[in-house]
């Protein structure tokens, strides 16, 4: 069975199936974005380089979804967070754990690619999300 990502462009898996988040940073002012918009936030310039974002972050809020949001594939509960990335970013983030009893401020965090599920077409939509990097 084939595979899509939910959006082109937001993660990919390196040649040891490392998965990691793309990012854009100004080539004027070096601020760092997540997902890569076509100008910079912070200083409004169009010249945004694509790189590669840390692989892992640390966990910084948290809850369950316990209701599907509309046109959602996957199942729940899952979880929901902010994870900062090595690169100060705070990303808004699916975590792969869904009780939020065994999550902890501060948690290391890491990224990998999940199956939401099939699309109407069959394929698999595949999203990543954060997964405590320690047993919790």
């Amino acid at each position: 069975m084939s595979t899509r990502p939910v959006h082109e462009g937001l993660f990919g898996e390196d040649e040891h199936g490392n998965a990691f988040l793309v990012g854009g940073r100004c080539d004027t002012c070096g601020r760092v974005q997540f997902p890569t918009a076509a100008t910079c936030p912070a200083c409004g310039v169009d010249t945004i380089t694509e790189v590669r974002l840390g692989d892992h972050g640390t966990l910084w809020g948290w809850t369950a979804v316990t209701a599907p949001p509309p046109g959602y594939l996957g199942d729940v509960p899952f979880g929901f967070g902010v994870v900062e990335l090595p690169e100060g970013l705070r990303v808004i983030t699916r975590l792969e754990e869904s009780d939020p009893t065994r999550l902890e401020f501060g948690m290391p965090m890491k990224v990998v690619i999940t199956a939401l599920g099939p699309d109407p077409e069959g394929e698999i939509v595949t999203t990543y999300a954060f997964t405590p990097a320690i047993a919790p």
